[in-house]
């Protein structure tokens, strides 16, 4: 079914709007799976989508900095005012904005650059007026490369609380956690620890990480900080790995034993990608052909696994049923979700419904904490 709408053809079962621009047309559609959570709201997307011309390279930038700033001026008026709520609120919202509006520029461009710095600036409004309060945290990195993170207290209480930490793919901003993921895990008693491996600042030298060869070890250097902390609960920290497109997440954790839950590929692209290979020598060697698949990564991990996934997303729902039939035969103690495109959140990294797939993983993930969420 199409629906022909503000200049632009909207195939719903793709969720395409801009056909000649598929990366546009999915950051669109990461701003109006955020309405669902508060990050945006229908009515500004949907306008500032129909002012776009693409005709000029620069109008996405300029519509979306445009709604951005608003929210951003109508948040330090509500504040003003002493309309904390409404200020928390829209400062989230320029949160979302400001990253569509960087979303298309390369890091060294000042485009870029402004729209990061003026998010950043809210995200910090943001945490420091919510309640309870927020704080943007520095966690060290070899090399004098440190990783920033935002970290939201469960409640204001004395008593340690189990904590989440989530994180994407290199390249993924921590900002959308703020709205993403944050009711979900605050909801059942979570602290959340968000985390990028952009670095602090707008001008963040993110080439310097994302090449390394020990990537993996960052989610380590993660759980040691959490660890010196005397308001979480190290026996019940769990990991989140959003929109997973590796086992970057799950490398991490089979270096480190500390993690009572994790949501992640649990090893399946690790899985996959050897396969491949043996398939690719098959007609040289068949006897490498007929070994079995082995994954170190997965035998390697200690804790509950829950491998989320979307039907519609890069690795085939067949294919990532294939390979967990595979994990559980090998005795791992993981879970498999598909969801399917008449429920939705089928998308990858169920960018089309993150509602549906955060009320699942999070329910799940309370449940291997131990947490009473009747």
């Amino acid at each position: 079914m199409n629906i022909h709408c503000m200049g632009f053809k909207v195939e719903l079962q793709e969720w395409v709007f801009w056909p000649e621009r598929e990366d546009l047309s999915i950051e669109f559609m990461r701003l109006l799976a955020a309405a669902q959570e508060g990050g945006t709201t229908l009515a500004e997307c949907w306008a500032t989508a129909g002012r776009i011309d693409f005709a000029d390279d620069n109008s996405w930038y300029r519509e979306w900095q445009k709604i951005a700033d608003t929210n951003r001026e109508r948040g330090d008026a509500a504040l003003g005012n002493g309309n904390r709520l409404t200020a928390t609120s829209n400062w989230l919202r320029a949160v979302n904005y400001y990253q569509a509006a960087a979303f298309p520029y390369d890091r060294t461009d000042r485009h870029h650059e402004i729209a990061t710095e003026r998010m950043r600036e809210c995200a910090g409004k943001y945490l420091r007026h919510r309640k309870p309060g927020g704080e943007v945290v520095l966690i060290p990195w070899p090399g004098g490369y440190p990783l920033e993170g935002y970290f939201l207290p469960a409640s204001a209480g004395a008593d340690p609380a189990p904590a989440v930490i989530c994180i994407g793919e290199p390249g993924q901003r921590k900002e959308e956690y703020l709205s993403k993921v944050a009711r979900y895990a605050g909801d059942r008693g979570m602290s959340v620890l968000a985390v990028d491996l952009l670095g602090a600042g707008a001008g963040a030298r993110f080439e310097e990480i994302v090449g390394r060869s020990d990537l993996e070890a960052t989610v380590g250097l993660i759980m040691d900080y959490l660890v010196e902390r005397d308001d979480v609960d190290t026996h019940r920290v769990a990991i989140v790995a959003d929109g997973w497109g590796s086992s970057f997440v799950a490398r991490g954790i089979a270096f480190d034993d500390r993690f009572a839950a994790a949501v992640c590929d649990g090893g399946i692209w690790d899985l996959h990608e050897r396969a491949f290979l043996r398939d690719r020598l098959a007609p040289v060697d068949a006897q490498i052909a007929a070994r079995p698949i082995v994954s170190r990564v997965a035998r390697n991990i200690k804790c509950p696994v829950l491998i989320s996934a979307g039907e519609r997303g890069w690795l085939k729902a067949e294919r990532v049923r294939e390979l967990y039939d595979g994990l559980k035969a090998d005795g791992r103690d993981v879970t498999l979700k598909i969801f399917t495109s008449e429920e939705t959140a089928s998308a990858q990294g169920h960018a089309d419904n993150t509602t549906l797939a955060n009320e699942f993983i999070f329910d799940w993930i309370a449940e291997r904490l131990g947490i009473e969420t009747g």
